[in-house]
Formats: C-alpha cells, sequence, structure tokens
C-alpha cells in the first residue's frame, strides 16, 4: 500500500438526498470516518479519494400496479461502493424515508464490514422508497420483482449478491431470485443471500446478526476483564436482531436483560425481564410498552441507564454529543448501522466506555450471507452447529485484530476498525492496479 503524503481531505459536494444541509447525514458521516484513518494510515491521496466514493450506482424508476388498477411510481436504488476484494454484497432496504445518500453510506460501512471480517467480498447496499407496511403482499412481489428487471443487470454470484434489510424479508428475497432465474433462463439462487431454506438458505441465518455480536461482547468482556455473567443489559430497539440479542446475552453469555425499547418507547426492570415473554407480549401488542411489571422509559432513557451492557439495535445516530457524556455503560455493543457520531465516539472513548464498532459488532449477518453464497455455490449444506462453529471463529478473529490495531495506534476501536478495514481494501485496489 502506498503511503505517501498526508490524505486528502478530498472534493466533491455531497449530493444529499434530503435537500440539504444541517444535521450531517449518514454519507458525510461515513466520509469523514474514512478520511480519519486516512490520516492515521497516511494513505496515498487518489487511492483516499477513490475509497470516498461509491465505484457505481444505478438509480431505477419502477411503475407497479397496485391492487386498485391503479400505476404506482416507486424510485429505487443499487450502490456497488467498491469490489476490489471480490463481489459486492449487501441488503435491500424498503423505506418510506430511503435516500440515495443512506443508500451510499450503509454500501461503504460493508465494503468495511466484509473487509474488517476478511471475507473476500465488497460493499453493495440497495433501496426502494416504498412503504411496504401500506402495501399488500401482491403489490410486495410485483415491486421486488420490477426491482429485479431493472437492477438485475448488475448483479450476480459474481457481480453484486443482495440481501434482506429493513423491511425486507425472506420472502421478497424468493421472489427476487425467481425473477432473476427467470431472466436468465436457468436456476442462480445463489444471487440472493437471506433466502428460505427451501430454496438454498443457511441454517443459523436466522439470528447471525446477533449471534455475532453476542459473540464479540463474549470477547470484550475477556480483554476488559469484566465479569460478564448476570450483567444487566439494555437493548434499544426490539426488532430482529435485538429480540435474538436478548435471548442469546441470557442463554450464551447469562447476561440480564433489564430494559428494552422499540419506536413507540421502552420498559425498564431493574429485577430483569424474560426476554421470550416480552417478544410474546411485543407479538401480541405489536410494541413492548406494557409489559407487566415494568416501568416506561424513553428511548433516551434507556440509552442513559446505569448498565454495564448496552446494545443499541434501531436507528442511526442516537448516541451523539449531546448524551455521550450520560452513557453509563461499560460496554456498548452496537448492532445497529451508525448509532454513534464521530464526536460521540471521541467523548465514549475519553470516559472509558468500551465501544464495538457497528461494522464489526454486527457483521455476523454478512458473514453467513457469505456462508450462504459458498453453500450455493458447491450446492452442500451445512448443519446449524457448523455455521455457527465458523461464525463465531471469524467474530472471534476479527474482534482481536481490531482490538490489538486500537492498542498499537492508541485509538477508539471504531477508528482501529477502520484502520483494519481501509488498510485491506486499499491493497487489494493498488495490487490490482487501479491507482
Amino acid at each position: 500500500m502506498a503511503t505517501t503524503a498526508q490524505a486528502s481531505q478530498a472534493s466533491k459536494p455531497i449530493v444529499s438526498a434530503n435537500g440539504g444541509g444541517s444535521p450531517p447525514n449518514p454519507f458525510e458521516i461515513a466520509q469523514r470516518q474514512l478520511d480519519e484513518a486516512a490520516a492515521v494510515l497516511k494513505l496515498d491521496p487518489a487511492i483516499h479519494e477513490l475509497l470516498r466514493w461509491p465505484i457505481r450506482e444505478l438509480h431505477v424508476t419502477l411503475p407497479v400496479k397496485m391492487d386498485d388498477g391503479t400505476t404506482k411510481i416507486f424510485h429505487g436504488f443499487r450502490v456497488q461502493y467498491n469490489d476490489a476484494r471480490g463481489p459486492t454484497k449487501g441488503g435491500i432496504r424498503f423505506h418510506p424515508q430511503e435516500t440515495i445518500d443512506t443508500v451510499r453510506a450503509l454500501a461503504a460501512w460493508m465494503t468495511w464490514k466484509t473487509a474488517v471480517v476478511d471475507i473476500p467480498l465488497g460493499g453493495g447496499k440497495g433501496g426502494i422508497v416504498c412503504n411496504p407496511k401500506e402495501m399488500s403482499n401482491g403489490e410486495l412481489e410485483r415491486l421486488s420483482r420490477a426491482y429485479i428487471r431493472q437492477v438485475g443487470r448488475i448483479l450476480g454470484l459474481e457481480k453484486d449478491v443482495p440481501a434482506p434489510d429493513v423491511y425486507t424479508t425472506p420472502q421478497i428475497m424468493a421472489w427476487m431470485a425467481d425473477e432473476f432465474s427467470f431472466l436468465k433462463g436457468y436456476n442462480e439462487f445463489g444471487v440472493i443471500t437471506g433466502k428460505p431454506l427451501a430454496l438454498g438458505g443457511s441454517a443459523g441465518r436466522n439470528d447471525a446478526t446477533a449471534r455475532g455480536g453476542i459473540f464479540t461482547l463474549r470477547e470484550a468482556a475477556k480483554v476488559l476483564n469484566f465479569p460478564i455473567k448476570g450483567a444487566p443489559m439494555a437493548v434499544q430497539g426490539f426488532g430482529n436482531a435485538g429480540q435474538y440479542a436478548a435471548l442469546l446475552g441470557e442463554e450464551l453469555l447469562g447476561c440480564k436483560l433489564v430494559a428494552a425499547s422499540d419506536s413507540r418507547g421502552g420498559v425498564y426492570n431493574p429485577a430483569g425481564i424474560d426476554p421470550h415473554a416480552l417478544i410474546q407480549h411485543k407479538e401480541k401488542t405489536g410494541s413492548v410498552i406494557g409489559y407487566p411489571g415494568t416501568k416506561e422509559i424513553s428511548n433516551e432513557e434507556l440509552l442513559e441507564l446505569d448498565v454495564p451492557v448496552l446494545i443499541p439495535a434501531a436507528l442511526e445516530n442516537v448516541i451523539t454529543a449531546g448524551n455521550a457524556g450520560r452513557i453509563k455503560a461499560r460496554i456498548v455493543a452496537e448492532l445497529a448501522n451508525g448509532p454513534t457520531t464521530p464526536e460521540a465516539d471521541k467523548i465514549l472513548h475519553e470516559r472509558g466506555v468500551y465501544v464495538i464498532p457497528d461494522f464489526l459488532c454486527n457483521a455476523g449477518g454478512v458473514t453467513v450471507s457469505y456462508f450462504e453464497m459458498v453453500q450455493n455455490a458447491y450446492d452442500y449444506y451445512w448443519d446449524v452447529e457448523m455455521v455457527h462453529e465458523r461464525l463465531d471463529k471469524k467474530m472471534t478473529a476479527a474482534f482481536h485484530t481490531v482490538h490489538q490495531a486500537a492498542q498499537q495506534h492508541g485509538v477508539h476501536n471504531r477508528l482501529a476498525a477502520y484502520l483494519v478495514a481501509v488498510s485491506r481494501v486499499a491493497e487489494a485496489v493498488q495490487l490490482r492496479g487501479w491507482v
């Protein structure tokens, strides 16, 4: 890797789908995080500038027949951020507030995520601006197939492999895989991961993101000499990843869930909450609110509880310069993408809060998606024990590589994770002769 002049703070203006200015959008944050790593690595300015931007992105317009006979026009994106280390990989999001800058940021983070766990993939992401909660199954199927008809030309097992993300499901992945296979004229189920088992999905995929995060939490407790068994734990965001984190934190580490929240608010009981019962309550009522024996709290209050283990598993930018000084957790395990702002990172580091950064902590999902691609490629499938064992090995190795980089450079863990990931991608870029 070339190490010439100090990394440039690059050039192009941000094109924001949000229309403007005040709070930094996720892509600006992703670029700032890269800039900080590039300065420490003394990255070649040309490599740095290349890594600040997607290699390619596709914007599509999708006409879809609705159940009432009208045609509605949807807009979608697919961003392939960097493929120097292998085909790009990343989820597809269905969300009413989806923006190109969010998709760019997530594709960038996927690039660093695949590099930090050392799997031979690059980073990609996709999205459609829609509200799936207001759509029927038939409308969702027609939308999913329309997306693949437009984006399928840049997808493929050797090009770019999507997966589920926000408000997309294994069923949606099945429709997309079927549409792609129809366009190709042969089955290529490996073009999509996160599929149902009957169509070549992998055992162990459902809880992979949370399980990988719990493995890193276990390793963090070891390096900190922190007694994790019985430790109170708060989970902000009681969706798929948050629910599995609560279950596996108890099952694998003996942690005690004391608080959980969703978009409507949170619940707290210092004596402990049964995660199984809380999941059942949410399935019946639609929220954790009202769970018997708990006190109602806000999402903001949950973050500042006096608990040693905090798991943000919901939205980006929830830990900021404004509240970082009040975070009392010993370990923050980021299952969400981008929950901590760059300013908050510095405050938490100065206060001795040990952050397991998002693109390390939540890399279990893409790791098992990679395992799914491998299994699809040679048409032989592993049992769940083998998936768990190989995931544990990957996540543990990645955690210690990042922890050692943090100690060596005297930096916070997110910057350390960037140093590991960016150096690996930069090396591939240079070896391929791109710069």
